[in-house]
């Protein structure tokens, strides 16, 4: 249609607007314009397009979800802190041409020439910043304007001499073809051609035994390297006749290396790679804290957008902090606070439609006890209910196993599309298999007594508020609710010795970082001891009111699994938790290593010789050049970055390291440092590596540029591509840097 769709933009109950959308023929670029006024009000790029949800997968949807059904509904979510742009289409038909389409122009893997595609949007995104009077050409001052822009410094004349030689048709400008040209004589790889050459008899192509030579010495890949081969050329070959003569050209190898096959992360480690059927207890989960807060702890805003990103960010354990609210319907927010509220019955409800989008394991959900709102209407058919009593609705015992007899210590692979609740708990499973107990609920000491207080106050107001009749009713809804709570009953901590003595396998202890770091520095051993066969949930400080977050590693390395953070904050903390979930098929469980989860194991964090297995190992990083970094956010214009690299290692106290490269001057488009860091690990099983690129200021803090975290476990050695990250997370193409990896014992 040209046009455009005609779709409604929504930015609340009463703001919805009809806009005309269109993609433009670079296929590159969507605009919208009033249909009133026929003014373009914004365009935007496929580039800056994270994902697009389906149906009302945002506040603002789920606010006239009445109104609209969710097939004519969908978001488009874009990188960084730019907001939602929610749109409601004409008919379901409509929505879906839309949003298969942008998939397509977004997700890599719908092309198999991704690094191609990635680099046309890039050229085509810079052409058009650059082209100041919009005619579609470029003189010689926009293409020097330009590449401040793209952050290179360059020598007037050497620029002249690449823009007379793209200059084909000899008009003093560029078009179309001839920017390209001069965009690659920009981008030429030398580091990358040297290597070619290096396994290129003739410097011009690699055949099909020289690239397994290059895939068995360098990527030290030793299984079904001539498949591995044959697969590359098929897939990143440009050139038809390169590809039925079975060779790769200088151009397809550069584009393997930019490939998922040539990152650093082992792509079979993307997919599900890990045992899935050990006990619960044997995993650490992504767990995020005051999962509804999107600002601070005080003040903050509770939404479920904070839900929608914390699971799809792959977070499996969920905060939902439950209230009474007005005509005694529960609200979720943070108590005793001034952060704002959001019925239950809307969080329920997000949970139902986005729980199982990017992982089918369970979900256990923290804080879940609100007391005027019966569990079945918690998506009952979702949750973990007691394995010998029926589902209440009706649908028969939901697990087959557990007819053989209960298990304590269920697993992921058992728990599959559930959810299982963490709360106390009126008595023990045992007795809710048997019937129910009369035993008096355990408090924990989650957030200093936090839950303890507040029951008493809520107990209290029943007291006064209420008659005889309306508090038996809640007390029956207590009993229902506590009988939703089965693998992750709350109790208190009182000791290692005490738990071994009295716990059970199916309970839970919550404790907050400065109680957990005195137990790492006094019973280190019986921490990791104790969390082999019993989850542990910890939570930050209660002083974090600006939802900062500490470190999550020294919990892991314990083997705590329930290590919670404040998902909305940016920073090195949140950097190693998506680094270490990143795996496994972004599940939100990683399994941990043997020797932590054997409940007689010697381990202590603080004596890496306890850990029993093979020597110290070393890793040589070669960090050699970098593409296309970004500038630093709020930058002056013109300013050009001085980028260096530090190489970060997370892990054991022992391994806990960093070392960094120079820095070079004024050069952010394709600096060259070709450096070699080298550390040595004493336990790689639990070592996350940070890769940061900042831009140097001798004067004050160094500002941050990019990063890239991943679980040692996940390194392929070899000549790899490290695609970096933002600060808040998300991809920054084609930003990379280009490292030799080895691993040595």
């Amino acid at each position: 249609m040209q046009q455009g769709t005609l779709m409604r933009k929504v930015k609340s109950k009463s703001w919805k607007k009809q806009r005309y959308f269109k993609l433009q023929e670079d296929c590159m670029t969507i605009w919208y314009q009033s249909k009133r006024t026929g003014k373009t009000e914004s365009a935007f790029s496929i580039s800056d397009v994270e994902t697009v949800r389906e149906g009302h997968q945002s506040e603002v949807l789920q606010s006239v979800a009445e109104e609209f059904p969710p097939e004519r509904c969908f978001t488009i979510v874009f990188y960084g802190r730019r907001g939602n742009l929610d749109l409601i289409a004409g008919s379901a038909e409509e929505a879906q041409c839309w949003v298969q389409g942008l998939r397509q122009l977004i997700e890599p893997r719908s092309f198999p020439l991704t690094f191609a595609l990635v680099s046309c949007t890039w050229i085509r995104d810079w052409f058009q910043k650059a082209d100041k009077n919009k005619d579609g050409r470029m003189n010689f001052k926009e293409v020097q304007h330009l590449l401040k822009m793209m952050n290179v410094d360059m020598n007037e004349d050497h620029a002249l001499r690449l823009f007379q030689d793209a200059d084909k048709s000899e008009s003093g400008t560029l078009e179309g073809e001839e920017f390209v040209l001069f965009y690659k004589a920009l981008t030429q790889r030398e580091e990358v051609l040297s290597l070619f050459q290096e396994f290129s008899e003739d410097g011009k192509k690699l055949t099909l035994l020289e690239l397994v030579d290059f895939l068995q010495q360098e990527q030290l890949e030793d299984e079904g390297t001539e498949e591995l081969a044959m697969e590359l050329i098929d897939k990143y070959e440009p050139s038809e006749t390169a590809r039925a003569r079975h060779v790769l050209s200088a151009d397809g190898f550069l584009m393997y290396l930019c490939s998922p096959e040539g990152s650093i992360f082992n792509p079979q480690h993307r997919a599900l790679w890990q045992d899935m059927s050990q006990p619960l207890c044997h995993y650490f989960i992504s767990s995020s804290h005051n999962t509804y807060l999107i600002e601070d702890q005080i003040c903050g805003q509770s939404s479920i957008e904070g839900y929608i990103r914390a699971l799809k960010r792959g977070c499996r354990c969920l905060e939902v902090d439950c209230w009474d609210g007005p005509n005694g319907e529960p609200m979720v927010y943070h108590g005793h606070t001034f952060t704002s509220k959001i019925p239950f019955r809307e969080v329920v409800s997000t949970l139902g439609k986005t729980s199982w989008g990017n992982s089918s394991s369970p979900l256990p959900s923290m804080g879940m006890s609100p007391p005027s709102s019966h569990p079945q209407s918690a998506e009952g058919s979702w949750l973990c209910w007691p394995p010998a009593v029926q589902d209440p609705r009706g649908q028969g015992p939901w697990r087959r196993w557990v007819a053989q007899g209960a298990s304590l210590s269920p697993t992921p692979q058992e728990l599959k599309h559930k959810i299982l609740l963490k709360g106390k708990k009126i008595g023990r499973l045992e007795d809710t298999l048997d019937g129910p107990g009369d035993e008096a609920p355990d408090v924990s000491d989650d957030d200093n007594g936090a839950e303890a207080e507040e029951e008493r106050r809520r107990a209290k107001v029943r007291g006064t508020q209420h008659g005889s009749a309306l508090q038996k009713d809640k007390e029956s809804l207590a009993q229902a609710l506590s009988d939703c709570v089965i693998y992750c009953k709350n109790v208190p901590f009182r000791g290692f010795q005490e738990a071994c003595s009295h716990s059970r396998p199916s309970e839970i202890s919550s404790l907050s970082e400065a109680k957990a770091r005195k137990l790492i520095r006094d019973e280190g051993n019986e921490f990791v001891r104790h969390n082999a066969w019993q989850l542990t949930r910890i939570y930050p400080s209660g002083m974090r009111t600006d939802s900062s977050n500490y470190s999550p590693q020294e919990m892991w390395n314990v083997g705590c699994q329930i290590v919670a953070l404040n998902f909305q904050t940016a920073g090195t903390e949140m950097d190693l938790c998506d680094g270490l979930f990143s795996q496994n098929g972004c599940c939100g469980y990683v399994l941990k290593p043997p020797f932590m989860r054997d409940e007689e194991t010697l381990f202590n964090p603080s004596d890496p010789s306890s850990r029993e297995g093979p020597g110290p190992i070393t890793l040589t990083i070669q960090v050699i050049s970098g593409q296309q970094l970004p500038k630093v956010a709020n930058s002056k214009e013109g300013a050009i970055i001085d980028p260096l690299v530090r190489v970060e290692i997370y892990g054991v106290p022992a391994d806990q390291a960093h070392q960094e490269t120079k820095y070079i001057e004024n050069n952010g488009f394709n600096p060259h440092w070709d450096e070699t860091l080298q550390f040595q690990l004493h336990v790689p099983e639990l070592a996350l590596i940070r890769f940061v690129v900042e831009d140097y200021d001798k004067t004050s803090r160094n500002d941050f540029v990019g990063q890239f975290t991943l679980a040692f476990a996940n390194i392929k050695p070899g000549y790899r591509h490290i695609h970096l990250l933002s600060k808040d997370g998300t991809s920054i193409p084609p930003s990379s840097l280009f490292v030799h990896i080895r691993i040595t014992e």
